[in-house]
């Protein structure tokens, strides 16, 4: 059987191919090198380590063409996220709040269902954590300015008390305050401020894990560096406001990855080898499953702008098999 730190260390090296040469290698090295170890391993830990059913927010979701409507969501983040939650609430009989905008909560939810969880409000989230007999996840939406989201965050963090606050292809706004797209466009409008939650959480000591693939995300702040330099419209002057794509959030651990659900894909993994428990892996049918689910849900490719299963315009036999590697490489560890 081979080590657990080189197993850990090859789901890194297969989530971080640059299939679509996005130039994320960089943005991976540096944040490898902060960390020390594996950037999927440490991921993997942090969820574990989330108490016995204990609380977790969660984010992701994206209005992709937010300037022609706030309610076109794309399909790199939700399945993803959906993994992520499953293996956690399996793993630790976790209490997960999910924010999101309001426009995109129905096929959030219907992601999450299926992948397993039933989709309920927080007080069921309670009792089903508490006798443990289903897997259950709430899922809220968050207001859509800087005022009210500002106002909110405090409040929700008092009252929830997260163990944990995990997000995966969440944008988060640049220096001067602008969410900008891949392509430097401008696209904050209608869109749920969650990145000034997650910065008052971890002003507050709260855990912060993110995931993300291009700069623009929550967490991408720890590796400004290195988004300046190697993906484009990330440098000052870049785009129309001077500031670059860069989001300015940080995270307690990042994990950068060529696709936010394929790093998601390689937590759930991570958790299955540490704990030996196969339950907790995101199979390659489950990842079609999921993919089916978010293309009936109008959920976009992004990069094609277009409705269809591919994610970021890479096919969807990729997505599929990056799951089959993954399971392939965890395999030694499993019953």
């Amino acid at each position: 059987m081979p080590d657990i730190s080189s197993t850990l260390d090859r789901l890194d090296g297969l989530v971080a191919l640059d299939v679509g040469n996005r130039g994320i290698e960089p943005l991976y090295s540096m944040a490898r090198a902060q960390t020390g170890e594996s950037l999927i391993g440490k991921a993997a830990q942090m969820l574990l380590d989330v108490p016995e059913r204990g609380t977790v927010i969660a984010t992701t979701g994206s209005v992709s063409r937010a300037w022609i409507s706030g309610g076109i969501g794309e399909n790199d983040g939700p399945s993803g996220a959906a993994a992520v939650i499953r293996s956690l609430v399996l793993a630790r009989r976790a209490k997960v709040v999910v924010l999101i905008e309001e426009a995109l909560i129905r096929p959030m939810a219907r992601v999450l269902e299926a992948a397993g969880l039933s989709v309920v409000d927080r007080a069921a989230a309670r009792r089903a954590a508490d006798d443990g007999s289903m897997a259950c996840v709430v899922v809220e939406g968050y207001p859509l300015t800087d005022e009210a989201g500002a106002a909110a965050a405090g409040p929700l963090l008092d009252v929830l008390k997260p163990d944990l606050f995990f997000s995966t292809e969440r944008v988060g706004r640049n220096k001067n305050g602008i969410y900008y797209n891949m392509r430097g466009r401008d696209y904050g409008m209608g869109r749920a401020r969650i990145d000034i939650v997650f910065d008052v959480a971890a002003a507050r000591g709260f855990p912060t894990l993110a995931v993300g693939d291009g700069g623009n995300e929550i967490g991408m702040g720890n590796v400004a560096e290195a988004v300046a330099c190697a993906i484009p419209f990330g440098a000052q002057g870049d785009c129309p406001c001077g500031g670059g794509i860069g989001a300015v959030s940080r995270a307690g651990h990042l994990v950068v990855a060529a696709l936010s659900n394929w790093g998601c894909t390689a937590i759930s993994a991570a958790m299955a080898a540490k704990t030996g428990n196969p339950r907790l892996l995101h199979t390659p049918e489950a990842e079609e499953r999921l993919l089916e689910v978010m293309t009936a849900e109008g959920l976009i490719n992004s990069t094609h702008g277009i409705i269809d299963p591919n994610v970021d315009g890479i096919p969807k036999a990729t997505h599929i098999a990056v799951a089959e590697l993954a399971r392939s490489i965890v395999a030694p560890h499993l019953p």
